[in-house]
């Protein structure tokens, strides 16, 4: 089992930035692709981003291509999603997620998942 816990959402202004992080416990993330979802009120959980196991490869949905960043470090279990130009639009609750074999965009290929941390984007 992992066990995943997100942390670092939070109110911010349009344009603003939030960096939010995915501790892992358990196991050790090394081998394990993971990402990250996000799930509005009322809306599908959609993919967001997703990065390999040693994190030399990583992929970004359209619509935050260019102003987020995932990262992993493997050292401290963690994995890290950088969010710049924050528009309302992301206003969500994001989710961490870990793949037993692969970084993926599909949100079934995923073994574990995080609670969720909130984002909201307003002025």
């Amino acid at each position: 089992q992992v066990q995943l816990v997100e942390s670092g959402g939070g109110l911010v202004q349009p344009g603003g930035s939030l960096r939010l992080s995915c501790a892992a416990s358990g196991r050790t993330l090394s081998s394990y692709g993971m990402g990250w979802f996000r799930q509005a009120p009322g809306k599908e959980r959609e993919f967001v981003a997703t990065i390999s196991t040693a994190g030399s490869n990583t992929e970004y949905a359209d619509s935050v291509k260019g102003r987020f960043t995932i990262s992993r470090d493997n050292a401290k279990n963690t994995v890290y999603l950088q969010m710049n130009s924050l528009k309302p639009d992301d206003t969500a609750v994001y989710y961490c997620a870990a793949n037993r074999w692969s970084r993926s965009r599909i949100r079934d290929a995923y073994d574990y998942w995080g609670q969720g941390t909130q984002v909201t984007v307003s002025s």
